[in-house]
């Protein structure tokens, strides 16, 4: 869908604090499926989580970021951003199993050709119980993400390090401009 915009990239790259401002500025905003799931899994006492299950956690990312692209369809008359998407996902599974599911995904859930990716920002990463991994982890996806994108025909945007006002005008304005 050509409003349905993602925003992606290293984990603690202020991505959540970025999709919290445009939210504001009265955007669609759909919250990083991974998140959710680690949330939902702790709450239901369940091991989909990416410290225990990592295949099983990448699965049921996958299984709710495809529901969120699919509810948002409804949504055709303005942007829609999302908090990465199931393209992240699925480009995780396959490289973790070895399964063929980017590229069928890929094919299924088109957003924007724009993506916007958040580059590594160490100053403001932070572990926490949702985020356990380190920065070299966090590194490690960025670097993958950096070439699975363009490689499905996206055009990639690192988004500036600079106060969410300004990554968020930023943002809108490359918009603006395809």
């Amino acid at each position: 869908m050509d409003n349905f915009v993602i925003i992606s990239g290293c984990s603690g790259g202020g991505k959540s604090t970025l999709l919290a401002q445009l939210k504001r500025r009265g955007h669609a905003v759909i919250e990083e499926p991974g998140r959710r799931v680690v949330q939902q899994q702790v709450r239901d006492q369940g091991q989909a989580l990416p410290w225990l299950d990592l295949v099983g956690f990448l699965r049921s990312v996958m299984d709710m970021a495809l529901a969120d692209y699919r509810s948002a369809v409804q949504n055709t008359t303005q942007w829609v951003f999302f908090d990465r998407g199931v393209i992240d996902a699925a480009a995780a599974l396959e490289r973790l199993t070895g399964e063929p599911v980017l590229a069928a995904v890929a094919e299924s859930c088109r957003y924007h050709r724009q993506v916007f990716l958040t580059p590594p920002w160490p100053e403001i990463y932070v572990q926490d119980a949702e985020r356990r991994h380190g920065m070299q982890a966090a590194l490690e996806e960025y670097e993958q993400l950096q070439g699975v994108y363009p490689a499905l025909g996206y055009q990639v945007s690192l988004l500036p390090r600079t106060a969410v006002d300004e990554r968020a005008d930023f943002l809108l304005e490359r918009l603006a401009e395809n």
